[in-house]
């Protein structure tokens, strides 16, 4: 394999005309310069330079190789400048996976301050599904994942977890239900009503569940939704009652009455993911900053 550095020595010393002048531009010795290129030629398997009088000259083979050398020296400032570009931040992309809820609330106003202070970066959104985002995290197909963590949820190798805010629950009752006209409830005044379940499986509904256990019963869900928005309806239309997080909540339909839970109070707690093995790029580091400042907010 021909190397590079001395394609290097035979471009400076054909542009020269001579050894002694590309050894001084070099800040090489003239039999330095003279050995790099007779390793050049043994590599090459041809002669590269012919000598005329003092000087030297190119034979077809030596131009043939310094021209590829001076498109490899412009393909290496290139790289460079790309590089230093990509650790500055002007550059780069960031893949996201957040779930629905998250979206308007952290991820969309997150992504805007990131656009602002590093706009060369580019920004990749997908929702997550029902796989575990995480494994792409740590196989390093995404680079930001949020995620809802409970507080005795295992680490995961790999994975470094920044808490962003936990976001607590509110009762969706029937306007014309018995408790509307309560502004606080106890969680065990709902145990005897009809549910609406509005999560699937997973750390959310879990922490509805876990709440509910610590206040004695567990929810009769008479209608699974999977979707907050269908979720008030059914309640709008009467099916039973519902606990939706807060940020999840949008424009309540005009139904229903939204109010707070407490004794105990569920919460979800949203975290951000990062890798943990390699130094987050700027990107990374701006978007995860957005998101907290966005929670903060």
């Amino acid at each position: 394999m021909l190397d590079v550095r001395r394609l290097q020595v035979l471009r400076a010393v054909v542009a020269s005309g001579s050894v002694s002048a590309a050894a001084r531009h070099l800040g090489y010795t003239p039999s330095a310069v003279s050995q790099q290129l007779a390793v050049l030629e043994r590599e090459a398997g041809v002669v590269l330079l012919e000598r005329t009088g003092r000087g030297v000259r190119a034979t077809d083979a030596g131009r043939l190789l310094s021209g590829y050398a001076a498109v490899i020296s412009r393909q290496v400032a290139e790289a460079e400048t790309a590089l230093a570009d990509l650790r500055a931040g002007r550059t780069g992309r960031v893949v996201v996976r957040y779930f629905a809820t998250a979206g308007a609330r952290l991820v969309a106003p997150a992504v805007a301050a990131l656009r602002r202070e590093h706009p060369g970066v580019r920004v990749e959104l997908g929702l997550t599904g029902v796989e575990d985002p995480l494994p792409e995290l740590v196989d390093g197909r995404v680079d930001v994942v949020l995620v809802v963590r409970s507080g005795a949820a295992r680490p995961v190798d790999g994975v470094r977890f920044t808490h962003l805010c936990d976001d607590a629950y509110d009762a969706v009752l029937p306007r014309t239900h018995p408790l509307a006209g309560r502004p606080v409830l106890a969680l065990a005044e709902l145990a005897r009503e009809p549910w609406v379940g509005c999560e699937p499986p997973g750390p959310c509904r879990d922490a509805v569940l876990d709440a509910c256990a610590a206040a004695g019963f567990s929810p009769d869900v008479v209608v699974e939704s999977e979707d907050y928005t269908t979720a008030q309806g059914f309640v709008a239309a009467g099916l039973g009652v519902s606990l939706v997080p807060r940020i999840a909540l949008g424009s309540p339909d005009p139904q229903v009455v939204v109010r707070e839970v407490g004794n105990p109070r569920p919460v979800r707690s949203i975290h951000v993911a990062v890798r943990d093995a390699a130094p987050l790029s700027p990107g990374v580091r701006g978007l995860v900053a957005a998101l907290r400042r966005a929670a903060a907010g």
